[in-house]
């Protein structure tokens, strides 16, 4: 894991630093991997809150994120059912740990819907004339 914990601070301040990133879920030591929403303390949890999906697609895919993301199976056991989700939020939302959670197992039980969808299954806001984007921010 040694060569994985080298790159968190680095991922993390190239996301604060991404067009897009608004806010990410830190404990009170700062990182998120303290979090054990899974009842296991060897599972990442990220969760974080962008401008709009292509934004957080860009900085999983295009920066340094994508070298860890690509060399995952280094690090990581895989997970049954997916290990990652997206969901729109309302104007001012942070959401928990416990929320990602209930999201994920939502896609993992029903698969791809409007409450909790993949990069490659998208769902528009809930409303598409005034909506919130995925930071919250009225549009």
């Amino acid at each position: 894991m040694a060569q994985f914990v080298a790159q968190i601070d680095q991922m993390n301040a190239a996301a604060e630093a991404a067009d897009g990133f608004i806010w990410r879920l830190v404990s009170d030591d700062s990182e998120a991997a303290s979090f054990s929403v899974f009842g296991q303390r060897n599972l990442l949890l990220n969760v974080s809150v962008w401008a709009s999906i292509d934004a957080l697609r860009d900085y999983a895919y295009k920066s340094v994120h994508a070298g860890p993301l690509r060399d995952r199976k280094q690090w990581f056991l895989p997970m049954d059912g997916p290990s990652s989700v997206l969901w729109w939020v309302a104007a001012g939302h942070r959401p928990t740990g416990d929320e990602g959670k209930a999201r994920l197992e939502r896609l993992a039980q029903h698969g791809p819907t409007a409450a909790a969808f993949t990069f490659g299954r998208r769902f528009p806001p809930p409303d598409t004339h005034r909506h919130s984007d995925l930071s919250g921010n009225q549009r």
